[in-house]
């Protein structure tokens, strides 16, 4: 294999790359090879394009591998697998079809609970995982649209919108970051027709999949470093706090901006994640309770 590490993603993405994982055709790109490994899991309604600003930086010290999950981005659905805990398991199925020994993870979004299921169920498969700006707290508290999509009765209104349009009205809500041409028109294509409707499901899970993630939290050994927008409207930071204060192993970072913070904050986000790559996770892992911070601030937790 070529070290790709220093090429861009949108020029290692440009024709969609795809691998049999389950009998599923599963939509992947990968940087150059390093020491240590990391799989990248794409946010909704994004695509792997999500990690275009810091790919660069993220790819300088580690071989990366970022994935379309199942019914996300450009990978193919299968209805069974649209929870988190299911999702969960299929992440650890991915580690094993790469052939990656305990790779980091990187998990923000919908990737949050099902990676934090796989380390409660698989526990020392993942060297660490970096989460955020998805569901988690109990009772649920999250704010519109995603609210209104997880208890949705009825996705025929989302259908006849078109997955186009509903993801156009969502990448209008990034503040700073804008989208390469070629990264909004991946993400437009993966969800368009009924795509995005029935991504849907994978949410409507949350009041049930929630409940069951909240009693396994204590269990998660894995050390887990929680990023999240502190002004984000749609997941609020309550949800990364809800999980702080239940993982054994935990870091919490509020960063100033809003849902999309891979994006609106790439250069803060790929500091806090080469960050703890570096020696965070390890530091995090000897502790009972790492410090909270808030951008620049810290605050105790």
């Amino acid at each position: 294999m070529t070290d790709r590490g220093e090429h861009p993603l949108s020029e290692i993405a440009s024709v969609p790359t795809f691998r049999t994982i389950d009998g599923l055709s599963i939509r992947f790109v990968e940087s150059g090879l390093r020491d240590t490994d990391a799989l990248l899991f794409s946010p909704w309604p994004e695509s792997v394009f999500a990690y275009e600003p810091a790919w660069a930086r993220l790819a300088e010290t580690t071989h990366l591998i970022a994935v379309d999950l199942p019914g996300f981005g450009r990978s193919e659905r299968r209805d069974a697998l649209m929870t988190p805990r299911a999702m969960g398991d299929f992440m650890v199925r991915v580690a094993d079809a790469f052939r990656l020994q305990k790779p980091h993870v990187v998990a923000p979004d919908i990737g949050t609970s099902a990676s934090l299921f796989a380390a409660a169920t698989h526990p020392n498969r993942f060297r660490s995982l970096v989460v955020g700006t998805g569901g988690a707290a109990v009772p649920i508290q999250l704010g519109n649209p995603l609210r209104e999509w997880v208890f949705a009765r009825d996705l025929g209104p989302y259908r006849r919108i078109g997955g186009r349009a509903i993801v156009e009205r969502t990448l209008g809500t990034l503040e700073r970051y804008k989208v390469s041409d070629a990264a909004r028109e991946d993400y437009l294509a993966s969800f368009e027709g009924d795509r995005f409707a029935e991504s849907i499901r994978y949410v409507q899970s949350y009041p049930t999949e929630l409940e069951a993630l909240s009693a396994v939290l204590p269990q998660v050994e894995t050390p887990v470093q929680i990023i999240s927008g502190r002004r984000d409207a749609v997941v609020p930071p309550v949800n990364a706090e809800y999980l702080h204060d239940r993982l054994p192993h935990s870091e919490l970072h509020l960063i100033d901006a809003p849902h999309f913070v891979w994006e609106d904050a790439a250069d803060e986000y790929a500091s806090l994640v080469t960050a703890w790559w570096a020696g965070g996770f390890e530091i995090c892992a000897g502790t009972s309770k790492a410090i909270a911070t808030e951008s620049a601030t810290s605050r105790g937790h």
